[in-house]
This record gives C-alpha cells, sequence and structure tokens, in this order.
C-alpha cells in the first residue's frame, strides 16, 4: 500500500496521464518476496491511476563496511564478516526497500480509446 500510495502522490505533481513501470530498489535483508510483492501491488494498484503499471526490480547486494579493508560485499548471508579479512562488519547495504523512479506517459494513446 504505502508503494501504491507513494507512486500516487508522485503522479499527481507530474502531471502525468499514466504510470508505466514503478521501478523499485530491493535489498535481501528487506524481508520482501518479489513474487508477493508484485501480486500485492496489482491487487494494491486496483483502481488507482498507476493500475496495470509493472514493477522493475533492482537488486542491491548486501554490502558490509569493513574497518581494514572497507565496503566489501557480501558472497551470501551466513556471516556478516568482511569476506576479505574476516572481521565482524556492520552492514551498509542490503536493508532497501525504495521507489526510485517512475516511468510515465504524459499523454493519452490515441488508439488505445478507439
Amino acid at each position: 500500500m504505502a508503494l501504491v500510495e507513494a507512486a500516487c502522490e508522485k503522479l499527481a505533481t507530474l502531471g502525468a496521464v499514466r504510470v508505466e513501470a514503478l521501478h523499485v530498489r530491493l535489498g535481501p535483508l528487506a524481508g520482501i518476496v518479489k513474487e508477493a510483492l508484485s501480486f500485492s501491488f496489482d491487487v494494491a494498484a486496483a483502481g488507482t491511476p498507476i493500475a496495470g503499471a509493472r514493477l522493475q526490480y533492482e537488486d542491491v547486494p548486501v554490502t558490509v563496511a569493513c574497518p581494514r579493508c572497507g565496503e566489501r560485499e557480501l558472497p551470501g548471508m551466513q556471516s556478516f564478516r568482511c569476506p576479505e579479512c574476516g572481521t565482524p562488519s556492520p552492514v551498509v547495504k542490503g536493508h532497501e526497500r525504495d521507489l526510485v523512479a517512475l516511468e510515465v506517459r504524459d499523454h493519452v494513446d490515441a488508439a488505445a480509446h478507439r
């Protein structure tokens, strides 16, 4: 619902006619299953100005900030240690669940309304 509300609010400020796609950035630690989000999105968007829009996903890898080695992408989520030196490190990327862009159409396709 929050994704639908955010997209509808942004659409109203753009003056666009139709949203073709929502670009969403997701990290594996966000706790979101893409298939479930896609289904829920279609249900939540029904009857709104963004009904029929598709979701485009950008996957964000889990990344830690090692005090010795800098930012490093983790090969898996079994351990939040630097993959280079093994130092326990805080996660700095991987929790994302952000609406980052809308693809909009600013005019009505005349052929679609015949």
